[in-house]
């Protein structure tokens, strides 16, 4: 990520603010979508936005298929970028850490190893959260808005406790797949973002935490010549910046052969709409998207870490055997890679 010029203090509705008071509570922001097969697998009911009201779904299933990639780019001498494909709990997550002397590597690490071991901590009925329960929310939301204040927490903690890692900090965009509701959750912070396509029509479904977006939702009259004399590299809220943190929180129903996409900026800084939805449209496995979507970025100049993770809703065919999602791989991604394109099957944890 491009370094923060300063953290700017958010507007009232975005203050960072402590669990249960009224500011903590997540900004909520319409459903998009995405598409594509490769790693993962998650058990989930066909149909489920896509039928009529009245019409009950079929016993298929559909599965979800993903995978993450992650380049250095072409102007930096080290990767911050973290991915995470959990399978065996659906989740699904890129960060983009910041900071000096590699510290940006660490905050990134750190946000996505604390949300890997909450999701696995968490897989029993009979735990404690740590932070209040929100009624308002289902329990999957509470469970994905916890884990990235677990993961903020923790990476503000380590940032106090050594010197070097002062200031760092990390975005991060979460994608959590719930076949229970029938729902798919996003969740993010800072400037990383989930991309849906869905018949071939691509949709942001994430709304940057930057300086520029701030200053259009509280003055949208501003004209394009004002726009350009504001920073474009400052973002407003990130993970690690202080002890708690709003989190930016949506559901959507997933239909079949949608296709989502979470990235860093490093990837749609560099890669129009057009030509994501161009590369996203294709029949192709995620893992080879993967790297269509990174040599696109580094043919256009590869300013920054590119991070892409996509998965795409199949339906199971009617006889095939489901693959248990606690059996499947997961991609766990945490180095900084000094080797550009590495093999996302060389990051699998067995």
């Amino acid at each position: 990520m491009q370094p923060i010029l300063g953290l700017v203090q958010p507007t009232i509705s975005q203050q960072l603010a402590p669990p249960g008071s009224s500011l903590a509570h997540p900004y909520r922001t319409p459903p998009l979508d995405i598409q594509d097969p490769s790693v993962g697998w998650c058990d989930i009911p066909a149909g489920f936005g896509n039928h009529r009201m009245g019409e009950s779904t079929t016993s298929t299933r559909m599965r979800i298929v993903a995978s993450g990639l992650t380049d250095v780019g072409l102007q930096r001498d080290h990767n911050e970028d973290s991915y995470l494909v959990l399978d065996a709990y659906g989740l699904f997550i890129v960060a983009d850490g910041m900071g000096g002397h590699q510290a940006g590597d660490v905050a990134s690490r750190v946000a996505s190893e604390a949300m890997a071991d909450f999701f696995r901590s968490t897989a029993s009925e009979d735990v404690t959260w740590p932070y209040h329960f929100d009624t308002a929310l289902s329990e999957d939301e509470n469970r994905l808005l916890t884990g990235i204040r677990i993961a903020n927490r923790q990476v503000f903690e380590r940032s106090i406790r050594a010197r070097e890692l002062q200031g760092m900090g990390t975005t991060m965009v979460t994608l959590l797949f719930s076949p229970r509701n029938r729902r798919l959750y996003i969740g993010h912070v800072g400037d990383s973002r989930c991309y849906r396509v869905r018949n071939g029509h691509i949709r942001l479904m994430t709304r940057d935490h930057s300086l520029i977006n701030d200053y259009l939702l509280s003055m949208p009259e501003l004209t394009e010549e004002q726009m350009e004399g504001l920073p474009r590299n400052v973002i407003t809220r990130a993970l690690g910046m202080q002890d708690h943190v709003v989190v930016d929180l949506q559901a959507d129903e997933p239909h079949e052969g949608d296709v989502y996409m979470l990235c860093s900026d490093g990837l749609s800084g560099m890669v129009s709409d057009e030509a994501l939805l161009d590369v996203l449209n294709r029949d192709e496995p995620p893992s080879d998207l993967c790297r269509r979507l990174i040599e696109l970025a580094n043919r256009n100049g590869g300013e920054d870490n590119i991070t892409a993770v996509v998965m795409r809703l199949v339906v199971d065919g009617g006889d095939e055997q489901l693959l248990d999602p606690a059996a499947s791989k997961s991609s766990f991604n945490l180095r900084s890679l000094q080797d550009p394109m590495e093999d996302p099957l060389e990051d699998t944890m067995r």
